[in-house]
């Protein structure tokens, strides 16, 4: 296959409230975003983006014309239980069990691992918000494709209060920080194959700030800031982490004491662009 034969299906993990909240902070939605790095990925792949939380929005998707699918993050949580969440877990399941490829960040991961038996829930080691710090790969990790061309240790933008808990019978966990012991996961279910990640690795540092700044409230409740003005002032050494000064973007990333790969966009994008290329 090449990549202009490539269809894929985004399904946007956000409510309607959630989608125009993300809208106004950031300029598009999470589906949106999303498909804006597949196309820098895979500038001739071919998406189709979905808002699987709305009655009307996917009642029947046609797998069969799709190469793979996606399931975003969003502002959603499981133990919500409502018909927005129950129709992305049956969206999740259809899909798996039509033998479609999935890949997830965050939401996505949560909602395929509830799929396929798994725990989520809300962490008790905490949240982590604005980056998920000094993920390694577990031995099934190691020389997993999804995670090849990381390194020993990395870190990557992240914000959640949930997580899985605990891995589906079968699945296989692939990568862990001290946060979490569920930071990456493969998941057969049906005839389909889940690969995800905890973390977000389609999140661009200037989007991740605007996120920063939606989750205030939490983020102070949480205790790690003292207050929003703390949260902003994070969250502008976060933006300036995308900014053109090379050497500017060094001295933030040492400041904020995250590994420079996260300035690289092919690298931070890593795990999205290794779950194309296994499409191919």
């Amino acid at each position: 296959m090449t990549n202009a034969m490539l269809r894929l299906l985004i399904a946007d993990g956000n409510d309607r409230d959630g989608r125009a909240k993300r809208a106004d902070a950031v300029g598009r939605t999470t589906s949106q975003a999303f498909a804006a790095v597949v196309a820098d990925l895979a500038p001739e792949a071919v998406c189709t983006l979905v808002n699987p939380a709305d009655a009307d929005a996917v009642s029947g998707a046609d797998f069969a014309a799709f190469h793979g699918m996606v399931l975003t993050g969003s502002t959603l949580r499981l133990a919500e239980d409502g018909p927005s969440v129950r129709r992305q877990l049956d969206l999740m399941r259809a899909a798996l069990e039509a033998g479609l490829p999935v890949f997830g960040s965050c939401w996505g991961m949560q909602v395929a691992a509830a799929v396929a038996g798994g725990d989520v829930g809300e962490n008790p080691r905490g949240p982590e918000y604005g980056f998920a710090r000094r993920i390694a790969p577990t031995g099934d990790g190691a020389a997993h494709p999804l995670l090849a061309g990381r390194g020993l240790a990395w870190d990557a933008p992240a914000i959640h209060l949930d997580a899985v808990l605990g891995a589906p019978p079968g699945a296989r966990v692939l990568a862990a920080n001290a946060v979490l012991d569920v930071q990456a996961i493969e998941i057969r279910y049906g005839r389909g194959l889940f690969r995800g990640t905890q973390y977000h690795p389609e999140t661009d540092l200037d989007e991740l700030a605007a996120m920063l700044r939606l989750s205030a409230e939490d983020i102070v409740s949480a205790g790690f800031a003292a207050d929003h003005a703390a949260v902003e002032g994070f969250s502008r050494e976060v933006e300036g982490l995308a900014g053109d000064d090379d050497a500017a973007r060094r001295q933030r990333a040492w400041r904020l004491g995250v590994g420079t790969d996260i300035l690289e966009a092919g690298q931070r994008r890593r795990e999205i662009g290794n779950f194309l290329t296994s499409l191919s």
